[in-house]
């Protein structure tokens, strides 16, 4: 696209009034310039957030053999009220924000001040998820989201038989399946037909044969949608677990999975992940313009960057994570970070995925750049083999 610009004496660039037109760039809109070999990028400074995932806490009430828990070194500690009150009065700059996330690396139903944080947030006219592992959901908690008008309720279910379920999450099924039906029993009671259930299920190669019976229980619990993730694989025993690879498993159907569709895709609400690694990758948090903010006021454009840890790649390499902040709430206005230079260069850069596919690199077995999350070329830290990219990893 070419066109002519003025610069005034004051030295702004003027843009013609039909390039501001087919751009989105309004009169007095203030933009980034960055320049690179191609021309001038400009980087319009909007405030177009539309969904924020908070991490009201790191701790949880249980102890996951999939978590992340089992290789960081991150506090677990809760997010401090006066944080949370700072952000939720920062969120009033966006008007385009539609939904705020409660889930995180942490139990937020943890949280001793969890319903006081949802109620501050339903009270911005703000539609409100809740992501759970479902244990602490008893009757009297499930009432109250029901009367705060929660809109989604999504449930950890990585399992039905007993064994199955314990052998992940180290508790009882029951549990978690009596607190749904005690949830779904006081909707009706109040008519409500919000939260909305949905369940998320973490594929393993010990479990997936659980989703003919999960799809089943869903659909009479009332489940508008089962999400199923692969497992990120933060121990080798995990990566032993893993179902995903640069092509179908050995055995599997060719969609990439040991059990047979028709049991449960007829149903029409369990939606998968891919299974291989492949040419498309595409950002949903930077698609669907979301943030993180930590349990700290930090915040990080992912999930992926939200912590320090480390994990093994699709292809069993080590790589170490460095937690990648833009800024903190505490500090800086959530709308300034968001707007920000760096950010706003980091989610183009994103956007169009300027990464090397490392993976597919003839010299990926040598290279120590993957290990520090590092790139030979592109942006630092690098998403080159984001599985959340890949669309293999997957959020609610």
């Amino acid at each position: 696209m070419s066109f002519l610009a003025t610069i005034d004496q004051d030295g702004a660039i003027r843009l013609p009034e039909d390039f501001l037109q087919r751009s989105r760039l309004a009169p007095g809109m203030q933009c980034w310039v960055e320049q690179r070999d191609s021309g001038l990028l400009l980087l319009a400074r909007r405030p177009d957030l539309q969904k924020l995932y908070i991490e009201p806490t790191t701790a949880c009430n249980l102890r996951c053999h999939t978590c992340i828990r089992n290789v960081w070194q991150d506090p677990e500690v809760h997010m401090e009220m006066s944080v949370f009150e700072q952000l939720v009065e920062q969120l009033s700059a966006f008007p385009e924000l539609r939904r705020v996330v409660f889930s995180g690396l942490g139990e937020p139903m943890y949280h001793p001040h969890f319903l006081d944080m949802v109620r501050l947030v339903q009270a911005r006219g703000v539609a409100v998820t809740v992501g759970s592992n479902g244990v602490l959901m008893e009757r009297a908690l499930a009432r109250e989201l029901v009367a705060l008008g929660v809109d989604r309720l999504v449930i950890s279910l990585d399992g039905i038989r007993p064994e199955i379920y314990s052998g992940v999450r180290g508790t009882a099924v029951a549990t978690v399946l009596d607190n749904i039906r005690g949830l779904n029993e006081v909707k009706r009671e109040l008519g409500s037909l919000t939260p909305a259930l949905g369940i998320e299920f973490v594929a393993l190669r010990s479990n997936v044969a659980e989703l003919a019976e999960l799809s089943s229980l869903a659909s009479h619990l009332g489940a508008a949608r089962v999400l199923v993730s692969n497992v990120l694989a933060y121990t080798d025993e995990m990566y032993q677990e893993i179902l995903y690879g640069y092509g179908p498993c050995p055995g599997f159907a060719a969609s990439g999975w040991p059990v047979k569709a028709d049991a449960w895709v007829m149903w029409g609400t369990v939606d998968l992940p891919r299974m291989h690694w492949g040419a498309e990758q595409r950002c949903r948090f930077v698609h669907d313009r979301a943030a993180v903010v930590g349990w700290d006021g930090s915040v990080s454009p992912c999930y992926a960057l939200s912590h320090n840890y480390s994990y093994l790649t699709i292809d069993g390499r080590r790589k170490y994570v460095t937690r990648y902040s833009m800024g903190m709430i505490t500090e800086q206005l959530l709308l300034d970070i968001w707007t920000s230079a760096v950010y706003s260069r980091f989610r183009d850069e994103v956007r169009d995925f300027r990464f090397p596919s490392c993976p597919d690199c003839d010299l990926r077995d040598s290279c120590s750049l993957r290990e520090q999350n590092q790139a030979c070329w592109g942006w630092n830290p690098s998403c080159a083999d984001c599985l959340w990219a890949q669309d293999i990893i997957r959020c609610p």
